[in-house]
């Protein structure tokens, strides 16, 4: 695997981090900001919603740059708004810091996983995907405890200072180590780009990728209460909880990396199934420890470790190029805002039960939405062997996969 794809993964790492601060850091940032918890929440909600509906505009600004470049000016625009973040003194300038590191931030991964692509053979850009994406794993299991503690032993700000600073040496190593290829061929001007997504296809497979991230943050979202209020373990024991989670995501995405190029499909369907057992598994047992531990880190394993058999589906369907990327990661983005979102309003109306079973209902839908792709492969085998003479001219699983 190419040395660039793992420096991409540090500059991914960066940018997870700084969106999951705020939530380990809420009530020093409601004291120093003088605002309320509910406020500092919504700091959470609009970096999502800057990251769904900005990101894919400052991807079109950029995507003309070479991605050395485009990286490179996007880090600038992320470190301008996260010292602005570690500098603010009022609500406003804050909420204006998460908007714009929120925007950089997709841009960053639709730019990020383009070029792991183009640095890649096709049969590869799976396996690429994920190395990339341990970025974003590490960033659960070990950016946000990590800026917590900063942030709690030398205040709230300095843990902004110290992702600057961490977004600064990714930024260094990217100018030092990624090579300044050119754009890829692949589609071409604004107009081709836009092209793409006239493809029912295409929207399809977004909308997988929305429920299996929907899914699993409808009840992520709500683990704390849920481990601490039905299950009956300590605060102190969550964050050990959260940390077995957060090392279940990394081992799923190393083995989904593994299969996704070959098997995106299949990888899919048993990871959107099984975590709907889990889910409904949990709802079922939330008051048991051992179980509750157990469907937590079943969670871990199929829910967002499913990105690279994602990012490989909605490339095969659309293509590798960063607005199709961005806007796969705005949707992905889209189904964290559903999840939690839902979830809450399902915990208002039903209890802490409620987010599971929603979770387990969202990945039933999205596994709904694989069946025309899994029609679509039973016919294949079908049709050429009604037409073995054009078997010769049939494309191969890399020639086909850019097709819609």
């Amino acid at each position: 695997m190419p040395r660039a794809v793992h420096l991409l993964a540090l500059g991914i790492f960066a940018m997870v981090t700084s969106e999951f601060v705020v939530a380990g850091l809420m009530p020093q940032m409601a004291e120093g900001l003088g605002a309320s918890i509910p406020e500092i929440g919504y700091l959470i909600t609009a970096f999502a919603l800057a990251m769904a509906f900005g990101g894919p505009v400052l991807t079109v600004a950029v995507m003309r740059l070479r991605p050395k470049t485009a990286l490179l000016v996007l880090f600038a625009v992320f470190l301008a708004g996260n010292v602005l973040a570690a500098t603010a003194t009022t609500y406003g300038a804050m909420l204006a810091a998460r908007i714009v590191t929120g925007v950089a931030s997709q841009a960053f991964f639709g730019v990020a996983l383009s070029l792991c692509a183009q640095l890649t053979r096709p049969e590869l850009r799976g396996r690429a995907a994920a190395v990339a994406l341990n970025g974003l794993m590490l960033g659960t299991l070990l950016g946000l405890p990590l800026s917590t503690l900063v942030g709690e032993h030398f205040g709230w700000r300095a843990a902004f200072w110290a992702i600057s600073a961490l977004a600064a040496l990714a930024a260094l190593c990217t100018a030092a180590g990624i090579p300044a290829v050119e754009r890829s061929a692949e589609g071409g001007g604004l107009r081709e780009e836009l092209a793409v997504f006239k493809r029912r296809r295409l929207w399809l497979t977004l909308s997988t990728s929305t429920f299996v991230i929907g899914a699993t943050f409808a009840a992520f979202s709500y683990l704390n209460p849920v481990l601490t209020g039905l299950t009956g373990f300590s605060t102190g024991a969550v964050p050990l909880l959260l940390i077995a989670y957060g090392a279940a995501t990394v081992a799923g995405n190393w083995v989904v990396g593994r299969l996704a190029d070959r098997h995106a499909v299949p990888v899919l369907l048993c990871g959107l199934a099984l975590n709907a057992l889990f889910l409904a598994g949990f709802a079922l047992t939330a008051h048991l420890p051992v179980p509750a531990v157990a469907f937590t880190v079943g969670m871990g394993l199929v829910g967002v470790t499913m990105n690279p058999a994602m990012v490989t589906r909605v490339q095969r369907a659309g293509n590798a190029r960063p607005l199709v990327n961005t806007i796969h990661s705005s949707c992905i983005t889209l189904g964290i805002v559903i999840g939690s979102s839902a979830g809450g309003l399902a915990v208002d109306a039903s209890g802490l039960r409620a987010p599971l079973w929603l979770g387990a209902a969202l990945a039933v839908v999205g596994l709904l939405t694989l069946v025309p792709d899994l029609t679509r492969a039973r016919r294949a085998p079908e049709s050429a062997a009604a037409s073995p003479e054009r078997l010769s001219d049939a494309p191969g699983p890399i020639a086909a996969s850019s097709r819609p």
